[in-house]
């Protein structure tokens, strides 16, 4: 009989194999997007990255004579726990061969450690915040067809099965809508105009030369647009400047857009060009020689995912999401970003799914994140 060890992750050698892992579950997907190796190590370390100075995380491998076979995180974010006054635990970074068993063992030690820690709840999978993602929450449900948009999960279609199969059930479902800048309708475009002038609304682009500043407005308009959202914790200055620092190199100004009314920021959008398309061939790995395989292939990108969108609840009602949104579309197309995604969307949110529609948006993913009690 086949022997099945779950450890914690100790040392290098442990946490590379956790970090490649992904490699060979992903072996014959032809959609798959490594993510790179430097941004998943930044991740991890507990010594640097903002996220663990509030969080407690485990990493476990599943071993099955001595090959891995499963990896999950288990995570107590102690802000997400002091923000919402309640004890609930996550699990994320989960991977896994088709097999029950392995799942379950893996499983079991993440919800014993939460267990051990207070919890008596696990939520997941959140790798590892809704702040700070290496992916986007949840398990692919369906739209397994096409290649995630940066910053997005990709997973095997049997992981929902093994997660209902140890327990878990739905929480929530994040849609991803795909939107043809192209197509904008003509009279929804009129028709906003005339609402900008009515309400005195300007729509401007980031200012690079004054990114400090401008970061500042982001967050201010982020913790009060999210407050009430599933899965909202406030950012952290730490975190903040992370993301800042993080993105400032790769977002286009085009892109990211301000809503102000009588010159105060109400509202902001932010759309990266889609980079897993130029990531894709390099398997992970940008140095020594990926680096140019990827400026090179970035110049091809013509598919965008707007990331965020947040505007303050006092100026909601007013069509101002929808003014951002046809801003980016058509600033979008212009910069040669013809469609795109826009992502992720709770399926409960209906004033944003109803605005996407409005122009001509469409779900084609939907990913679901579980919970389950931790009892005894």
């Amino acid at each position: 009989m086949r022997s099945l060890e779950i450890r914690a992750v100790r040392g290098r050698a442990d946490l590379d194999r956790f970090i490649k892992l992904p490699y060979s579950i992903y072996r014959d997907d032809p959609n798959w997007v490594a993510p790179l190796l430097f941004d998943v190590r930044r991740l991890l370390d507990r010594a640097r990255h903002p996220f663990h100075r509030h969080a407690d995380v485990e990493y476990f491998l599943a071993l099955r004579d001595g090959e891995p076979v499963g990896r999950v995180a288990a995570i107590v974010n102690h802000a997400h726990n002091e923000f919402y006054g309640d004890k609930l635990g996550f699990f994320g970074l989960f991977e896994c061969i088709d097999d029950p068993a392995v799942a379950r063992a893996l499983l079991d030690q993440a919800e014993l450690w939460l267990r051990e820690r207070g919890m008596d709840t696990v939520r997941g999978p959140m790798n590892l915040s809704t702040n700070e993602e290496l992916t986007s929450p949840g398990v692919l449900i369906d739209g397994f067809d096409t290649p995630p948009s940066v910053m997005m999960t990709h997973s095997p279609p049997y992981y929902s099965r093994l997660l209902e199969g140890v327990g878990y059930e739905k929480s929530q479902d994040l849609l991803a809508y795909w939107v043809d800048g192209r197509n904008k309708p003509e009279h929804l475009v009129k028709g906003l105009e005339r609402l900008k002038g009515r309400q005195n609304v300007t729509i401007r682009t980031l200012n690079k030369k004054r990114l400090k500043e401008e970061v500042q407005r982001i967050k201010d308009i982020y913790n009060s647009a999210w407050e009430r959202n599933w899965g909202f914790v406030p950012m952290t200055e730490a975190e903040l400047d992370h993301m800042a620092s993080s993105l400032a190199p790769v977002v286009d100004p085009r892109l990211c857009a301000f809503a102000e009314v009588d010159g105060e920021p109400v509202g902001f959008l932010l759309e990266l060009p889609d980079f897993n398309r130029a990531l894709k061939p390099l398997k992970g790995r940008l140095f020594p020689f990926g680096l140019f395989r990827f400026l090179w292939n970035k110049r091809k990108i013509n598919i965008s995912r707007v990331i965020t969108l947040g505007v303050r609840p006092e100026y909601r009602q007013r069509g101002i999401d929808a003014m951002l949104i046809m801003h980016v579309l058509t600033v979008g197309v212009d910069a040669g970003y013809v469609e795109g995604e826009c992502s992720w969307i709770l399926e409960s949110n209906w004033q944003m799914r109803r605005g996407l529609e409005r122009v001509g948006g469409r779900v084609y993913k939907t990913y679901r994140v579980y919970d389950k009690p931790l009892s005894g």
